[in-house]
């Protein structure tokens, strides 16, 4: 299975994701089906009010019930949640029952256990994945519906009916915690994580911003040491700018890891801070917020030690097959930019970063390589070292150390601007907004603009250059691959909401800005090495994707042997019994 295609199939779980309605409605169908269920045993002969009696009183202590219960837990529940768990375990019941109503009375006890019982297991299974995995803590919460079904059964069935039904209640509560034992060893035996203690963790982000996924990947993490290469730009009386390359992940959701990479990099420094995308996949997510507080002390150390000089090369494009890149010196460090756009342009290998990085140095002290990571065009996917695509990547880099030596060097000017957009998250768009760094050498102008966003929409990148290029000579289009903008999917990119139309008005702000803000400037490269970052560790994205991928596999085969067990089980309880 390739790395891709097992993250692909998790990603796509995410559409099974929902919004729980709101608890009136949900209330509203519980009161309609046992007045339906009702009317059905009315006509068949069945006993009086069995839809109210056994259905909807029982579900609506389960909605009052299940809230509380589970939040004395110390776990979050929403009225919302306990009602649709509630409504959701009421149909399933319904229809069980329905079954015997219409095949023959004399079942009805027997079929009603059933029912009970697969309620009893449905709660259980789904408390245990979204409130505490803890099964000891979610027994109760998750029984009290099928114990008030029974409760009130006895008035309805003979005798015998309790001993049947509570004896029905051990099987499926035993079913269904075997179930979870068995999907939740294979995480547990390769990472040592609790899989439903992560979904707990996972859902817990989702609607409550909790940070608990962080411990998850802490535990699964590993330190390695990173390259992050800076170009530091001072002016006189005015803002500085730093232009800083790391070569970590910004994932892997929402604010969690190193999802917020971009804000968390200017925390701290007076300058305004760019932050592109450099070579890094999935791989290298950081486990956590803090892991950037390493990389920024990292930068901030460098500037020390700092050498600046007014002068710079033009920059010069290169184009080796489908890899265009943008190459610019400042003194002793070489600025390359690389795109593929309007081929898809996505994460790049970190070791295909360190040889483009360790050629560079037979010419030049400091190497940035930046993935402008601007064009998504199909299926997310990784370059990895060894293909046609890397082996392009890499001749670029090594077109522009043979040509960026010979060009002239001249004095530097430089005007930026920072723009705020009224764009959010969901629409694609991070919290830096735009960013803009015109470079005047000589009588060229070099804009490069970023966006925080994770990628582009395809021709994204090509609206917005075609409107900057009448008043530059060249431009770079970048977004920050800021995984802020992103909580289920990877797949929220800067105009697949917005278009770009409607981006081009900021884009033109910033321009104006950064323009008026031109002035002479002076540059200092450096490139330090960030000890001791905790990321996801190498192959362990394509590990729980194969893990959880053959989970999905099993569960299927796994849950319907198990239930034919249980109600077999059920029968022969029922044959003794009566």
């Amino acid at each position: 299975m390739s790395v891709m295609g097992g993250e692909a199939k998790i990603e796509r779980l995410g559409r099974y994701l929902f919004n729980a309605p709101s608890w009136p409605i949900s209330i509203l169908l519980l009161l309609v089906l046992g007045f339906i269920l009702d009317a059905v045993s009315l006509k068949l002969g069945s006993a009086l009010w069995l839809g109210t009696l056994a259905f909807t009183i029982p579900a609506l202590c389960a909605c009052l019930v299940t809230k509380p219960a589970v939040e004395l837990m110390g776990r979050p529940m929403t009225w919302n949640r306990s009602a649709l768990l509630a409504v959701s375990c009421t149909i399933f019941g319904v229809i069980i029952t329905l079954l015997a109503m219409f095949i023959s009375l004399a079942l009805l006890p027997l079929f009603y256990a059933i029912s009970m019982g697969c309620i009893l297991g449905l709660r259980l299974l789904v408390l245990v994945a979204i409130a505490d995995y803890r099964i000891v803590r979610m027994i109760l919460p998750a029984a009290c519906q099928s114990l008030t079904g029974i409760a009130l059964g006895l008035g309805l069935f003979p005798e015998n009916f309790l001993v049947l039904a509570l004896l029905l209640q051990v099987f499926f509560g035993l079913g269904v915690i075997v179930l979870i034992w068995a999907i939740d060893r294979p995480l547990y035996r390769t990472f040592h994580i609790r899989g439903l203690d992560f979904l707990n963790s996972f859902l817990a982000h989702l609607t409550d911003g909790s940070r608990a996924l962080e411990d998850y990947f802490r535990t699964i993490g590993e330190e390695v040491t990173v390259p992050q290469v800076s170009v530091f730009f001072r002016r006189h009386q005015k803002r500085g700018l730093i232009f800083t390359v790391p070569n970590v992940h910004p994932g892997p959701m929402g604010e969690i890891g190193g999802g917020n990479l971009p804000k968390g990099m200017q925390e701290g420094f007076s300058q305004m801070v760019m932050v592109p995308h450099g070579a890094a996949t999935h791989d290298f997510n950081l486990v956590s917020e803090k892991e950037i507080e390493k990389l920024a002390h990292a930068v901030a150390a460098s500037e020390t030690i700092l050498e600046y000089t007014s002068l710079a090369t033009p920059s010069v494009r290169i184009q080796v097959g489908s890899v265009s890149l943008l190459a610019q010196v400042f003194d002793s460090t070489l600025l390359m930019v690389s795109s593929r756009s309007p081929e898809r342009t996505e994460d790049i290998d970190f070791n295909i970063g360190m040889t483009i990085m360790a050629e560079g140095h037979r010419v030049y002290k400091n190497v940035a390589f930046v993935d402008a990571h601007n064009c998504q065009a199909g299926d997310i996917t990784y370059v990895l070292p060894a293909t046609k695509l890397a082996m392009e990547y890499y001749h670029a880099c090594l077109k522009a150390l043979d040509e960026m030596p010979a060009m002239k060097k001249e004095t530097l000017e430089l005007g930026i601007s920072h723009v705020e957009v009224p764009f959010t998250r969901a629409q694609g768009f991070g919290d830096r907004g735009i960013q803009l760094a015109l470079v005047r050498v000589g009588a060229q102008t070099t804009a490069y603009l970023l966006i925080d966003g994770n990628n582009m929409a395809s021709g994204v990148r090509e609206t917005l250059r075609d409107f900057l290029l009448p008043c530059v000579d060249e431009v770079e289009v970048m977004t920050t691959d800021s995984h802020v903008v992103n909580t289920i999917t990877g797949k929220n990119p800067v105009g697949m909401h917005i278009p770009a139309s409607d981006i081009i008005p900021y884009v033109e702000k910033a321009f104006k800005e950064a323009y008026e803000d031109l002035v002479p400037a002076e540059a200092a490269g450096s490139t330090v090495w960030a000890e001791g970052v905790v990321i996801f560790g190498s192959h362990r994205i394509t590990q729980m994707a194969s893990t959880v991928n053959a989970i999905l596999l099993i569960m299927p085969i796994l849950s319907a042997g198990m239930l034919l067990l249980v109600f077999l089980l059920s029968i022969l309880a029922y044959i003794i019994i009566a």
